[in-house]
């Protein structure tokens, strides 16, 4: 096996220090914040699972290029209105790879810091879909 010059944890803590992290408790207080976006990067399967958070946005991780650049025919419209975009995974290392990626292109992004594990045992809510 091939040795890796850089691994993901290390992918990921360089991405931290070049993004904004938000803290579990202060993207609860934006849920009613109506110039601000959460975005849902998981699989849909994660989000049958365990839920989501209420008027969040999904979007596949491996599409949000596509779907963030207005040339793109992939384009889609909600990234192009004037919001506060918030991006989360499970855990947030898909989501600060995410934004990372994103502020390169120009994107301004964030990221719940600590994803979806720890949203409902800090008193967030969640929803889930029969």
């Amino acid at each position: 096996m091939a040795k890796l010059k850089v691994t993901v944890a290390e992918m990921v803590a360089n991405a931290r220090r070049e993004i904004q992290e938000i803290e579990t408790p202060d993207l609860i207080a934006m849920l009613n914040d109506p110039d601000v976006v959460i975005v849902d990067i998981r699989d849909v399967r994660e989000r049958q699972r365990s839920g989501f958070i209420p008027n969040s946005f999904h979007a596949p991780r491996g599409m949000i290029e596509f779907w963030v650049d207005p040339d793109s025919p992939y384009f889609k419209p909600i990234f192009g209105e004037n919001k506060k975009f918030v991006f989360h995974c499970a855990s947030g290392w898909r989501s600060a790879l995410t934004c990372q990626t994103l502020n390169a292109m120009g994107f301004e992004s964030a990221h719940l810091r600590e994803g979806f594990s720890t949203w409902e045992a800090q008193g967030g809510p969640v929803e889930h879909k029969n």
